[in-house]
């Protein structure tokens, strides 16, 4: 499942943020753009919290934090 990807692969820990837009495009083929929307909409749903609830939690304090 996608959805379940995209959490996967936020919660790995990234040191340089060009390597991870490449590895976005690579591993999902959209842009960076893209996956950063779907993410916050992926963000609001019950599932995701169930299906991996600190890399949701931690997500969500960082959009908190930039609000």
């Amino acid at each position: 499942d996608t959805d379940r990807a995209v959490l996967d692969f936020e919660g790995q820990h990234w040191r340089h943020a060009g390597k991870k837009e490449a590895a976005i495009a690579e591993r999902f083929g959209v842009t960076a753009t893209r996956h950063y929307q779907r993410l916050a909409v992926l963000l609001e749903h019950p599932g995701a919290a169930a299906y991996a609830p600190a890399t949701v939690r931690r997500l969500r304090g960082i959009r908190g934090a930039r609000r």
